[in-house]
């Protein structure tokens, strides 16, 4: 699959990443300890080098430079998105342990500040705000679906806080104050409407874009609705429906999706979230609509979802994710080993029966990358470390060296399509060779295609169409 990269000579390439970090890096530092004057009215950047300017507010910072660093944890433990929610807590937890036992960052030991914002996204900007402005978080790990985030965005840009969000998303967007670790939608749904609709995926004329009724499914179902039509698929061979949170009665709509796909060959894309994947699937064995007759492949349905119910119905069906807990490979054992011995040394609720998923690799590779940016740049300080976490690279669970790109603010990540096996885990029956680089904006959606997100210089923006020219805290102030 081609992501559109240009490609470069590796060495050229590596001393020219090394040469922008560490310009990027003397900039934010610089802006760091300026005076506040210079955060009144900052100085333009210079044209030949990249540079980084103060954050439209000062960037909160741990009570002294010996104590631990405090972390933030901001997941629903509660409420209709804990079902998929709580073992992102709980990875984090796991890997800022592990992170204390090599001796911390910069010698000092994390210290995990959990909160619960109740699966109520207006609790999530509180929450948020607490953890920057009382708390002095140095960084918060958290929030799943796009209305959470939407909801702390404003929070952590005008407090000039970072955030690290786990979970594949709909795009079109990005922050100065955000890195994204999950999936945008050309790495993860785009490849997989694409299987569908090859003849290893059973060739579908005809798809249903069902999904729970807020930003994010609505959003990703914008997206293919043009990508469908761009590969021909008209609109009557689309169906379109929406759920709320918590629903539970799939009765009605299981039947219309027998109805519609009577006569072409169909298949359901699903972007329901939280617990009423259980309700969902549940309906679909209950009406005896199996994978061989209208598959379908979820964006928010892996291991831990399936762990609450019986998968042999659902043998066959799919999931669309940049990492499978089933994935062979030394690097996967050992994250695996670990996350078991913790389960079983703090006894957490399901024992020997919990499992791994995508969104905690992403956790587990955003804390990491944090941490190394940390180091570099020897400091927490918000814009020194942010600069530095660009190029981080990790060697993830799936078997690849991922890339934070420091451009757009997303991974580099590989595609995994898996089919539901009985005991809850995913055979992958396709794949990439190779990480993807994300797209921010999609190309699908015409004024979309005409955007740049790219927190470099000379763009320094997140969505605009012409270079700004200025330095990127000050751009981002007035965004």
């Amino acid at each position: 699959m081609n992501d559109g990269t240009e490609t470069t000579n590796p060495t050229e390439e590596k001393k020219m990443r090394t040469k922008m970090t560490n310009l990027m890096l003397v900039g934010a530092l610089g802006a760091a300890f300026g005076s506040v004057a210079a955060c009144d009215k900052p100085a333009e950047a210079p044209a030949a080098a990249p540079a980084a300017a103060p954050a439209p507010a000062p960037a909160p910072a741990p009570a002294d430079d010996k104590g631990p660093i405090k972390v933030g944890i901001l997941h629903s433990l509660s409420g209709t998105m804990a079902i998929s929610e709580t073992s992102l807590r709980d990875v984090a937890l796991m890997t800022i342990e592990e992170i204390n036992d090599a001796g911390g960052v910069l010698g000092r030991k994390l210290e995990p500040v959990v909160v619960d914002p109740a699966s109520n996204w207006p609790l999530f900007a509180e929450k948020a705000r607490d953890l920057i402005q009382n708390q002095k978080v140095a960084v918060t790990f958290g929030c799943w679906t796009s209305v959470s985030r939407k909801s702390v965005l404003p929070v952590f840009e005008s407090l000039n806080g970072l955030l690290f969000y786990p979970v594949q998303y709909e795009g079109e967007e990005s922050s100065f104050n955000v890195f994204y670790t999950g999936a945008a939608p050309n790495q993860q749904a785009i490849p997989a409407v694409e299987y569908l609709m090859g003849k290893k995926g059973g060739g579908a004329k005809r798809f249903v874009l069902l999904g729970t009724d807020y930003v994010y499914p609505r959003t990703t179902n914008k997206i293919l609705n043009y990508f469908l039509h761009s590969k021909g698929v008209a609109d009557a061979d689309i169906m379109e429906k929406y759920t709320p949170f918590g629903h539970s009665d799939y009765q009605t709509i299981v039947a219309d999706i027998k109805k519609f796909a009577a006569g072409k060959r169909t298949a359901v894309i699903s972007t329901i979230n939280g617990d009423s994947n259980v309700p969902f699937y549940k309906e679909l064995a209950n009406q005896g609509l199996k994978a061989a007759d209208i598959p379908v492949v979820a964006f928010s349905v892996g291991e831990e979802e399936l762990r609450g119910i019986d998968a042999k119905p659902l043998v066959g069906h799919l999931a669309a994710w940049n990492y499978f807990e089933s994935i062979d490979n030394p690097t996967n054992k050992a994250f695996i080993d670990k996350w078991m011995a913790y389960v079983k040394k703090n006894n957490l609720p399901g024992g020997d029966k919990r499992v791994t998923n995508d969104p905690m690799e992403a956790t587990y590779i955003g804390i990491h990358m944090w941490a190394q940016a940390v180091e570099q740049a020897k400091s927490t300080n918000v814009d020194a470390v942010r600069q530095a976490i660009g190029f981080q690279h990790f060697k993830a669970p799936s078997g690849f060296d991922i890339e934070m790109d420091a451009k757009n603010h997303h991974l580099h990540k590989p595609v995994y399509i898996g089919e539901v096996k009985a005991d809850g885990q995913f055979h992958v029956v396709w794949k990439t060779d190779s990480p993807i680089r994300a797209q921010a904006w999609s190309p699908f959606i015409p004024d979309s295609a005409k955007k740049v997100a790219d927190w470099t210089y000379p763009w320094v923006c997140g969505n605009c169409t012409a270079p700004k020219f200025g330095a990127a805290g000050e751009v981002a102030a007035k965004q």
